[in-house]
């Protein structure tokens, strides 16, 4: 099995928010190490596609993230 691509993990991480957190530190391990490998230094996810799409939820989702070493930014939405 290969390895997930950034997108790959981007996306499960969007499937898991969606499903309650369900398994969220997994997919968010398998992001920090697929950006590693693509030699990326921060995440970007679409505001958009967040179940809590407000000020609160993406501080929220920023510091969850940052306590397992992934730094997140939002990408703007149009």
């Amino acid at each position: 099995m290969s390895e997930p691509t950034v997108a790959d993990a981007t996306g499960r991480i969007y499937e898991s928010l969606q499903a309650n957190n369900a398994d969220i530190d997994v997919h968010i391990a398998a992001l920090k190490a697929a950006m590693a490998r693509a030699g990326l230094k921060e995440a970007v996810f679409d505001p958009a596609k967040l179940v809590q799409n407000n000020r609160s939820g993406r501080k929220l989702m920023q510091a969850y993230f940052r306590q397992r070493g992934v730094t997140v930014k939002f990408s703007a939405s149009s």
